[in-house]
């Protein structure tokens, strides 16, 4: 391999790109409209849920109850029925999600120390918003409880033997945000990767430009490497992007070690720029290219990667084919190096399988460019 061939290609490459504005939009406009789109508008936050209130009691004790709730932000967009009719229509037509019926007699039963059930009502079409919300509405008429036991006994709650005292770590604030940007880079970054380098070499063979990079003395890894140069170089700077807007503009916190960020985001665009050139050389077609390149990358990076569905929760066959996804390990990378500040000590089985992964790939686009010549 000679490093002025190399050069070369690469430079060929520059001024490709150069001349064509909608390869650039695509490497520079195009990651940073969708971080903005999805950063915005994907959240797993569950909060300012609707919520109506049929309170047959209308006692001090009921309102009491209620104002535990309506304290907190999950419930916080009210409305009050007159009827158990209202609660069922503001169910039926999405205009509540949550119901509380307080019944009658609440007050005086309390009083009397006996056991009074009130009734939650959750839209389930929604299960995931249905199943955090009964988990709210649980833990809040849990610590309602506790506090009328503690006075009965006459003992303050601070008092009781056991209180517990939760902690979280990494992310305090629970912001899904926090959890979402991050995977979002990655799977952004693996999507843009290869869809850039998907359209080179098809691009040669349809200019019919291809025969003339053969009868030179070029080989077939100094026109590989030679392509992918400029496209690494485009792929770090939409990683610094991301990472820049990701910590300003959505506050996303960053604990970890930038250089070693850098660096294995190197690791991963050779992987995903080496799977749109094999892509590329196995189609000989733009259209049929990008076409190819989308449907590899960013449908396993965004079901598979862990990025949104927990992979544990998967089935067991699912769980086998997500180690063959890159995304997988860079989300992890990404998610530790940004929230946690670990090293390659706790990410070095991420780090082994990624970089498998993109010797993989670029010995598979070797041998399939080699063929292709025959």
């Amino acid at each position: 391999m000679r490093i002025a061939r190399l050069l070369a290609v690469t430079r060929k490459e520059v001024i490709q790109i150069r001349r064509d504005p909608r390869s650039l939009g695509m490497a520079f406009v195009i990651p940073m409209i969708l971080l903005f789109l999805y950063g915005y508008a994907l959240t797993l936050d569950v909060d300012r849920l609707k919520t109506i209130v049929y309170d047959q009691d209308q006692s001090a004790a009921s309102r009491e109850l209620l104002e535990q709730f309506t304290a907190t932000r999950y419930f916080t967009r009210v409305a009050r029925a007159e009827n158990y009719r209202d609660v069922e229509w503001a169910l039926d037509s999405g205009r509540a999600q949550v119901a509380l019926v307080i019944p009658r007699n609440f007050a005086r039963d309390l009083a009397l120390g006996r056991r009074v059930p009130v009734q939650a009502l959750l839209d389930g079409s929604d299960s995931n918003t249905a199943t955090i919300a009964l988990n709210y509405l649980e833990g809040i008429a849990a610590r309602y409880s506790t506090r009328i036991v503690a006075e009965r006994l006459g003992v303050n709650p601070r008092d009781l033997p056991v209180e517990g005292r939760p902690r979280v770590w990494f992310n305090p604030e629970l912001q899904s945000k926090n959890y979402i940007v991050p995977g979002l880079i990655a799977v952004i970054m693996m999507v843009i990767a290869a869809l850039l380098t998907s359209l080179t070499v098809a691009r040669e063979w349809e200019r019919g430009t291809m025969e003339q990079l053969i009868a030179t003395p070029i080989q077939v890894p100094e026109l590989i490497l030679g392509k992918l140069l400029p496209y690494v170089g485009i792929g770090f700077i939409d990683v610094v992007l991301s990472v820049l807007v990701g910590t300003t503009v959505f506050g996303v916190p960053f604990r970890g070690s930038l250089p070693l960020l850098l660096i294995l985001s190197l690791v991963f665009l050779l992987g995903a720029l080496g799977l749109g050139m094999l892509v590329s050389i196995k189609t000989k077609s733009q259209i049929l290219a990008s076409q190819a390149a989308m449907v590899v990358t960013f449908l396993p990076a965004f079901l598979l990667s862990g990025f949104v569905f927990d992979i544990a929760n998967m089935p067991g066959w699912l769980q086998a084919i997500t180690h063959v996804v890159p995304a997988r390990y860079f989300v992890t990378i990404l998610k530790g190096i940004f929230l946690k500040g670990v090293g390659l000590r706790v990410l070095g089985v991420e780090v082994l399988f990624l970089g498998l992964f993109s010797l993989v790939v670029m010995t598979a686009a070797h041998r399939a460019f080699r063929k292709s010549l025959e």
